[in-house]
């Protein structure tokens, strides 16, 4: 048995490094663990694994979904569907929802985590993909593919207590155009990839605004915060975090934008230098920043909780935490105090 290393639970304790993608009994992963997504209070980490030995009832291998409870060190396999893309949970930690393959479509089943209970997205027939989950996991936004002799795609947001749908926005073009959406469902951040626009729609007046990036530049959303406030994207070499409430853009020179904090005030980049820190954590208040991991680590959006207290991510390296020795990758989280 491998150790999952130091570890700083949600409950508390110091700052460290915890490696999440483990058996409940801290056994490491026998294959790769990758596109984690953490809960706004730092408790709950959804992940994708091959890895045949995280759970006792999981031996058919091919990307699994698992929880990782930090609080109670358990590790449970969320369905029994192999995930086309990484997996989302809800800022309550009771839903995780992702991609599937269903006969010739794509559709999207969602989970309720301490039941197993599941219900899928309402497709009418079509593909979907790239999910979006509220803080409750009441709404979920998605985006649909159309067949032909129809063509382009729709986002969608979807209410699963009421059965109604409403249309964020409708591109006659199949370029990745994912939504990202704001913990109570009101506000969808999206990308139209075809224009490289960033917008932003609000559930309440059912109208967008944008693109927020203005007519000069080629945009590549990023995320949008849990309050619904801060809009992040890429631009080039540069990102920016958006104020929608002022409509005033910062610039984070000649970083990649990885991932913002439910309260929008903690930025988590990847340098465009390649010489120094492979992940960092900026405070956007102060202008501080805090390495986030010195060794080659990539990470996704809902990779940050609340504060910027604990950040997940995904990487190869043998030395983050002892006895790593499965030559895999491993999800990890780093809490920063």
């Amino acid at each position: 048995m491998a150790s999952a290393g130091p570890t700083a639970g949600a409950d508390g304790g110091g700052a460290g490094v915890e490696r999440i993608s483990v058996a409940a009994d801290g056994t490491q992963g026998d294959d790769n663990s990758t596109g984690a997504s953490i809960t706004p209070d730092g408790r709950n980490v959804v992940f994708a694994s091959s890895a045949k030995n995280l759970t006792a009832d999981e031996s058919t291998g091919g990307d699994k979904v698992f929880v990782r409870d930090r609080r109670t060190g358990q590790t449970g396999r969320i369905g029994y569907l192999t995930t086309l893309q990484p997996p989302v949970i809800s800022g309550d930690g009771e839903h995780a929802a992702y991609p599937v393959q269903w006969v010739n479509d794509v559709r999207i089943r969602q989970y309720q985590v301490s039941t197993g209970r599941t219900i899928s997205a309402d497709c009418s027939a079509y593909s979907c993909n790239q999910p979006s989950l509220g803080a409750d996991g009441r709404h979920i936004a998605l985006v649909i593919r159309l067949k032909p002799p129809l063509t382009g795609q729709r986002i969608e947001v979807q209410d699963w207590n009421t059965g109604t749908k409403k249309t964020v926005a409708t591109l006659d073009h199949t370029q990745v155009s994912r939504p990202s959406m704001s913990g109570d469902g009101r506000y969808v951040a999206y990308q139209d990839a075809q224009t490289k626009d960033v917008l932003v729609w609000d559930r309440t007046t059912g109208t967008a605004t944008g693109p927020i990036e203005g007519p000069a530049k080629d945009a590549a959303l990023v995320q949008l915060s849990d309050d619904g406030n801060q809009v992040v994207y890429v631009a080039g070499a540069d990102t920016y975090v958006h104020d929608l409430r002022s409509g005033t853009s910062r610039l984070v020179p000649n970083v990649r934008g990885v991932a913002i904090d439910p309260t929008g005030r903690y930025l988590l980049y990847a340098p465009n230098d390649t010489s120094g820190p492979s992940l960092v954590l900026r405070d956007l208040r102060t202008g501080t920043d805090e390495t986030v991991s010195t060794q080659p680590a990539t990470a996704g959006t809902d990779a940050v909780s609340s504060g910027g207290r604990d950040v997940v991510f995904q990487s190869t390296a043998d030395d983050i935490v002892p006895g790593d020795t499965n030559g895999k990758s491993d999800v990890f989280v780093r809490r920063l105090y």
